[in-house]
């Protein structure tokens, strides 16, 4: 079995994709010759020609409008944005476009689109190309929003999301496409939507993460095994709308302690829902309050204080430590 990057994961889902269904096209800016800006669609253009892999215009809001046309007519348009920063200009198009089909028409016409976007920071690039804006929508309903962590999930996971028949926004962690390999199975496999992944099983505390927050997640628990002998659970949530709530309730009913962790902003980020849920649905077994390891509630900064704004190892440690001894 082959070991892949998480770039070489999303090309290679992208090619079955295209080869399986004649439906599948991929657009974006530079997605075709170029490959990409990541290089995640690097050789499709050669293999699949330009009405299946097209170069767009400079216009985030006109390459989803044209997906949820094309979505109604009955194609399976999978659109790049370069990153996840731009996808202010598409906000139109995603809440009151594609999110609504199925609802405004009684279910007579459905979306069903991958709006793909590398996020998260840590790779030092320029203003507004660095933002965790997922809570923006976890907050509009009628989307599912998706995050692989590992090259595994990050194949199956795209490939259950181009199947499925609603738009289906799918964020990658930028910082790790490249960062590690892992065997990856060669055929078409699928990662459900909504169902999260226990990464790690233990006794003392559940550690919450998704997308790129989990390398700091995994190297946390490591350090807490080695150094303070504390038995961490560790959940990668994978897909953020729907949630697996049934998962987190049973991990925290379990450790009764609980730590989230995210890159975006701490206010109304999407931790604080995780939060509420386990005070609903897990209260009386809890022992200690749920703590939120976040970014700042600045707007992300310059290159140069990257590195102290983002939510780094020793801040999970430190959470759970503080949850465990409470």
């Amino acid at each position: 079995m082959a070991k892949l990057t998480i770039a070489q994961a999303l090309n290679q889902a992208l090619e079955l994709a295209l080869a399986e269904d004649p439906s599948v096209v991929v657009l974006g800016e530079d997605v075709g010759k170029d490959g990409g800006v990541f290089r995640i669609t690097d050789g499709l253009f050669d293999k699949f020609g330009p009405d299946r892999v097209i170069d767009t215009p400079l216009a985030e809001s006109g390459i989803v409008g044209t997906s949820v046309g094309l979505a109604m007519a009955g194609m399976k348009p999978v659109a790049e944005i370069q990153f996840f920063g731009f996808i202010y200009e598409t906000m139109d198009q995603i809440a009151s476009q594609a999110a609504r089909v199925r609802f405004r028409s009684l279910g007579r016409y459905s979306a069903p689109m991958v709006i793909r976007a590398p996020f998260g920071g840590g790779v030092k690039a320029p203003e507004i190309h660095s933002d965790s804006l997922e809570a923006l929508f976890t907050h509009t309903p009628g989307i599912k929003v998706v995050t692989p962590s590992n090259p595994y999930d990050a194949k199956g996971l795209l490939l259950s999301a181009i199947d499925d028949p609603d738009p289906v926004l799918f964020l990658e962690p930028m910082r790790l496409y490249r960062a590690f390999r892992d065997e990856v199975p060669e055929e078409p496999y699928r990662v459900p939507l909504g169902k999260a992944s226990v990464v790690r099983e233990g006794t003392d505390v559940t550690l919450i993460g998704w997308g790129p927050s989990m390398a700091l997640v995994l190297a946390a628990a490591d350090e807490l095994v080695a150094q303070y002998d504390i038995s961490p659970e560790v959940i990668d949530l994978r897909t953020l709308t729907p949630l697996d709530e049934e998962t987190i309730v049973t991990s925290v009913q379990k450790t009764q302690r609980a730590v989230v962790v995210h890159e975006a902003v701490r206010t109304s980020g999407f931790g604080g829902e995780i939060a509420s849920i386990i005070q609903e649905k897990a209260f009386l077994y809890l022992e200690a309050p749920v703590l939120r390891v976040t970014g700042y509630d600045t707007p992300y900064p310059m290159t140069m204080f990257e590195d102290l704004w983002l939510p780094d190892t020793s801040q999970v440690v430190t959470a759970a430590l503080s949850s465990v001894r409470f």
